[in-house]
């Protein structure tokens, strides 16, 4: 058998030019590959090493999109949120959402009870109860909107100022990066916060539609802020469109005839109720009027309806709407570019049976399914300005 030898020096130089031809080549390759690892390297420690740049609504992170509220097999599963929705408790990141719901435990500014720092927990409890599917709008809310429960506004102390601050803050940072809050509150001082917070990230005025008993409007020492007069700041701030803002549902008693002089001499229309309970459908006609004139905050305190439906209101005044009244009006904002929305004054602990927290679920799901039904129709309301007017009572 014949064997192989190895291969000789004349082998040898005919495979050399082959071998230098090829090295050149892969030489270059590797040094090519070894800088951009080393570049890539540097720009890793440079992302390690630097600190976080602040966060700011122009720079707002996003986080991928959220599910919709999931199909449990049991609504006693899961962890209670909003409206049974995906919860993203890290407002560092705003989730990829039409509209974002945020808790504000607070309730120092309360001009009676206290109690309403209790009020997110249980909504959350009570959203147990609630489903997608608007029967009245014929929409199904989450199938037109995005949503998610945001978790809880912390502040570095119990202190008005701080609180009013922080829920400042986060509507700015949540408005600034295309979605909209809406707060679940908490008394009616966080109203004044997010007022602010739209102000700064929308560089304008807003209008307003407030339901509640009492007109917030009341004169109190310079410099104080309580749910009795937050919405005597909001205007004196400057935050407000008083010719595109409405108070529905006020009934008293009032600590004085300034607080709704305050409201007639800055022409913020007031619907007492009186007018709701003898002509709704007026009243549901007046609210349609007035968001056809530019976006609107709306802000529902669960004392204006009667202690009968919500035993639990921060501040009960007997004869008020039922809940059904309430309804019918939060219909009426189909077509409303609504920029911001909360419902406040639930003090739970003095409501055992829970009908109050239904109250404000039922008030959360009519503002979407109105919000859902103004995107399935495409047709928002148009933007008008009317110079200002005098404030009027309804007939």
């Amino acid at each position: 058998m014949a064997r192989r030898g190895r291969p000789g020096a004349r082998d040898r130089q005919r495979e050399a030019p082959a071998t230098a031809r090829a090295t050149p080549d892969a030489a270059a390759r590797h040094a090519r590959e070894a800088r951009e690892a080393a570049a890539s390297e540097r720009e890793r420690g440079k992302e390690r090493h630097s600190p976080p740049a602040p966060l700011t609504p122009a720079r707002q992170k996003r986080s991928p999109r959220l599910a919709p509220p999931s199909s449990l097999p049991r609504r006693t599963s899961g962890i209670a949120s909003f409206l049974r929705l995906p919860v993203s408790a890290d407002l560092s990141v705003i989730p990829s959402v039409d509209v974002l719901l945020t808790g504000v435990p607070f309730d120092a500014g309360s001009a009676f009870r206290p109690g309403a720092r209790f009020g997110p927990r249980a909504v959350r409890e009570a959203s147990v109860l609630s489903s997608s599917f608007s029967a009245a709008l014929g929409v199904d809310v989450f199938s037109e909107l995005e949503a998610a429960d945001g978790g809880d506004i912390s502040a570095p102390s119990a202190a008005v100022s701080s609180v009013l601050d922080a829920v400042a803050k986060a509507t700015q940072a949540i408005a600034g990066s295309g979605v909209i809050p809406g707060f679940v509150g908490g008394d009616r001082t966080l109203t004044l916060g997010a007022l602010r917070g739209l102000r700064r990230a929308k560089h304008k005025a807003l209008g307003l539609l407030l339901i509640g008993a009492h007109p917030g409007a009341s004169s109190v020492p310079e410099g104080a802020i309580t749910s009795a007069n937050f919405l005597r700041h909001a205007v004196t701030e400057g935050l407000v469109r008083t010719d595109c803002s409405m108070q529905v549902g006020l009934r008293g008693p009032y600590q004085g005839p300034d607080e709704l002089a305050f409201a007639f001499a800055n022409g913020i229309d007031i619907v007492g109720v009186d007018e709701v309970r003898w002509d709704l459908h007026a009243v549901v006609s007046q609210v349609r009027r007035l968001v056809q004139k530019g976006a609107v905050y709306v802000s529902v305190d669960l004392g204006a309806l009667d202690p009968a439906y919500a035993p639990g209101a921060s501040f009960p005044v007997p004869g008020g709407m039922t809940t059904w009244d309430l309804q019918q009006i939060l219909r009426a904002l189909v077509g409303a570019d609504v920029v911001g929305f909360d419902v406040v004054e639930l003090a739970p602990d003095y409501d055992p049976a829970g009908i109050s927290a239904l109250a404000g679920v039922a008030v959360l799901h009519e503002i979407l399914a109105a919000m859902a039904d103004t995107r399935r129709s495409a047709h928002p309301a148009p933007s008008t300005h009317r110079s200002g007017r005098a404030g009027r009572r309804s007939a």
